[in-house]
């Protein structure tokens, strides 16, 4: 704010009530001048600063805008992240359940490669055989047969045994001497089974057997023996009776009744499970002997 300095001088006539009016006229002036420069510039500031403060205003809201657009964009990157943190679990299940599968696949290869290995040795054994009795697969009183879990032999009871008897013909010790040239190599375990048919024991076989299941032991026990003795490790050796109870042909006639009196022996391969056939324990009543 601008000041002036008046000068003043008492007249020396005593005029003092002009002077005054004339001093007053000219501070009335002074100050008019001086408050039409002061509101000038007033407007002007305020102006400038409502100018300013526009621009200001602009500012925030572009402020405000660009903020919202940030929070979208933070709660879109947040919901990618969440996705991203389940998708990664996701895969981290599937590749414990991939991990998984691949060790049972590898544990499965492996068992497999071992089986391969032993039907390979089983092969071999029943190639042998199938050479060895030729003769006797020709004329039926041998079966060889290879299976999924071995292979098994049919021997008929009559080049074996005689009826009633346990005790092996030479024709049948011949027959199982050959066989068990084959089965020397300690590849396999050997499960010999014997079977009757279901004609029941006459009174004086089964005083001395009891049942058709004794007799059917008996005759297997004897193979087992020879086996043994022709050096075949007994520990590899087991006996089963399954007497009348697992037929493979029909008892109700001569030639069905002949093939179910049969010896057979399975072979196994040694890492293979061995399990006996569930055997039926009940027996018939005799009626008459065999």
């Amino acid at each position: 704010m601008m000041r002036f300095a008046i000068p003043w001088s008492r007249p020396a006539d005593g005029g003092d009530a002009r002077h005054r009016r004339s001093a007053v006229l000219l501070l009335s002036l002074l100050v008019v001048s001086t408050g039409c420069v002061t509101r000038s510039t007033h407007n002007q500031i305020v102006g400038d600063l409502t100018q300013e403060r526009d621009l200001l205003q602009k500012k925030v809201t572009d402020l405000e805008r660009s903020n919202r657009s940030l929070d979208g964009e933070r709660a879109k990157l947040l919901e990618s992240m969440e996705d991203i943190r389940l998708e990664r679990e996701t895969l981290s299940r599937d590749v414990a359940k991939l991990e998984k599968t691949k060790a049972l696949l590898s544990e499965h290869l492996r068992e497999r490669d071992a089986q391969v290995q032993e039907l390979s040795k089983l092969e071999t054994t029943y190639r042998g055989l199938v050479n060895d009795l030729e003769s006797e697969v020709s004329s039926g009183q041998i079966e060889i047969e290879q299976l999924r879990e071995g292979i098994r032999l049919n021997l008929a009871q009559d080049i074996l045994f005689r009826s009633g008897k346990a005790t092996l013909e030479p024709s049948g010790r011949a027959v199982l001497s050959k066989v068990s040239k084959q089965l020397e190599k300690p590849n396999h375990t050997i499960e010999v089974q014997g079977h009757t048919d279901d004609v029941p024991l006459s009174r004086g076989l089964e005083a001395r057997w009891g049942s058709n299941w004794e007799l059917a032991s008996a005759r297997a026990a004897s193979v087992v023996r020879l086996f043994h003795k022709n050096g075949i490790d007994p520990g590899r050796l087991t006996v089963l009776s399954r007497g009348e109870f697992d037929p493979v042909a029909s008892n109700d006639t001569p030639e069905g009744r002949a093939r179910n009196r049969r010896i057979e022996i399975r072979l196994r391969p040694l890492e293979g499970p061995v399990e006996a056939p569930a055997a039926d324990t009940s027996e018939k009543t005799p009626a008459s002997g065999t």
